[in-house]
């Protein structure tokens, strides 16, 4: 799937922009704080409908506005057109439109344009709690498995359910209990052999991207970890009852697991740099990007890079380069401090691009 072009208006700091873009490598090049990283979050959000960088939709819409609308124009492998519009008023629900039909369930429009970002707050992967590391999988999983989100969807309600009950100060139902287990059994095993696949298919290619751009230098690996290995989902969850009740939540789930990640054998939070975690996390996406273009909708995922140089030697940075204007990879989104910088490794790579620069959220050639 190619973005061949982009109407922004009163998207945060954006007031407006029509830009017209490259199916090869479209670069935006600014100071930090000018709207580089906007801009990716706009396309983000046109595949996603929601933004990549705040859970709060009315934080999007530019300040002092009453509104903000997005619109992209796409072109398929095929050559067929493909366009998707979003607008949105602070304190009223959101609407997208495929074709100029709008969508009753956004969940129907997950999947259509997949994508799949590099950005700085993908440092949290590694340096922050586990939800993180089940948010990456569900992501991607979603994009590609409606059955999955809604899996995802009935468990995190059963979820909160059985939550209010071992809350309540009296003794709970035992066939609600019952009952809400019994749906979170199911729809959590779901939920694991989806995430186990998806790992499991994750990690040669993983491996092979951190090889590629390290020269070699390390070892990576990565292990799923779900309360399901257990045994039956639901008998795990009843087990232990008496002491879910005691603190109020359920400890065990697929609410709780966990993708283990290491470097030479040791988990990588502790072990790695900067320069390592950065390879590492650029890595795994590059693998998420490929696991995308044989799933989802069969389409080439856009690829968006925030800022994805700094704290990388020369070397690292053109074997990314390189490897993401090769074969098999289609749409590329980047950001940079550095157009000199940037210039010479695209020279050198020899890829159709545009480069953007950005001011004050405006943008030109």
């Amino acid at each position: 799937m190619t973005l061949k072009s982009l109407s922004v208006i009163n998207y945060k700091n954006i007031a407006q922009a029509e830009l017209e873009l490259s199916p090869g490598i479209n670069c935006f090049i600014g100071e930090n704080g000018e709207g580089k990283t906007n801009i990716l979050d706009a396309v983000f959000f046109l595949s996603m409908c929601k933004s990549l960088t705040t859970s709060q939709d009315s934080l999007v819409v530019r300040h002092g506005e009453p509104f903000m609308t997005l619109q992209g124009h796409y072109e398929r492998e095929d050559g067929s057109a493909e366009e998707v519009c979003c607008g949105l008023k602070p304190g009223q629900k959101k609407t997208f439109s495929r074709g100029k039909k709008a969508y009753k369930r956004l969940a129907d429009h997950i999947g259509l344009i997949p994508v799949v970002v590099v950005s700085p707050t993908d440092s949290q992967l590694i340096g922050g709690g586990s939800e993180e590391r089940r948010r990456f999988m569900d992501l991607v999983i979603s994009q590609c498995s409606p059955p999955y989100l809604e899996a995802l969807v009935s468990y995190n309600k059963a979820l909160q359910q059985r939550n209010a009950l071992l809350r309540q100060e009296d003794e709970p139902d035992p066939e609600l209990l019952f009952l809400w287990e019994e749906a979170m059994g199911k729809q959590g095993e779901l939920i694991y052999q989806a995430r186990r696949q998806y790992i499991d298919s994750l990690l040669e290619p993983f491996q092979s991207y951190y090889a590629r751009i390290s020269q070699g230098k390390e070892q990576v690996g990565l292990t799923y970890v779900s309360h399901c290995q257990r045994g039956p989902l639901a008998e795990v969850i009843r087990r232990d009852r008496l002491k879910d009740r005691a603190v109020g939540y359920t400890l065990h789930g697929t609410h709780r697991d966990e993708l283990e990640m290491t470097l030479a054998g040791f988990p990588i939070k502790r072990e790695g740099s900067q320069g390592q975690n950065k390879t590492f996390l650029i890595a795994l996406k590059l693998a998420q990007f490929d696991f995308l273009a044989h799933t989802a909708s069969r389409t080439t995922p856009i690829l968006l890079l925030d800022d994805v140089f700094d704290k990388l030697d020369a070397s690292r940075v053109e074997q990314i380069v390189r490897l993401v204007s090769g074969d098999g990879f289609g749409q590329i989104f980047l950001t940079d401090t550095n157009r000199e910088h940037l210039s010479r490794i695209l020279s050198r790579v020899g890829e159709e691009h545009r480069l953007f620069h950005v001011s004050q959220g405006e943008f030109s050639l």
